[in-house]
C-alpha cells in the first residue's frame, strides 16, 4: 500500500500562508479550546519561520513581502488568532 503525505489545503491569502508558516515552524500553536492562537515557547521558532518565508515564499510573492507578512502576523498576536483578525 502506498503511503502519501496528506496535502494541506491551499492558502487563499498571504496572511493565511504566514499563519501556516508560523505554525509549521512552531512559533504559534492553535488553541481552539482557548480564545485563539498563542505564541509558542520554543526558542528560535520565530526566526525559523522567517527563514522559511525568505527561502520559500508563495508563488508571485517576493521574499521580502513574505517576511514582512510573517512579521505582521507576529506583531498582531494577542487574544485572538491571526486567522480570525480582519485583514
Amino acid at each position: 500500500m502506498r503511503m502519501t503525505k496528506e496535502r494541506q489545503p491551499a492558502m487563499r491569502t498571504l496572511r493565511g500562508w504566514a499563519v501556516s508558516v508560523l505554525q509549521e515552524a512552531g512559533a504559534i500553536r492553535d488553541a481552539r479550546s482557548m480564545a485563539g492562537c498563542r505564541p509558542a515557547l520554543i526558542p528560535h521558532a520565530q526566526e525559523r519561520a522567517l527563514v522559511i518565508a525568505r527561502q520559500d515564499p508563495p508563488s508571485g510573492v517576493s521574499p521580502e513581502a513574505a517576511v514582512a507578512e510573517v512579521r505582521d502576523v507576529l506583531d498582531s498576536l494577542g487574544d485572538t488568532c491571526p486567522e480570525r483578525l480582519p485583514a
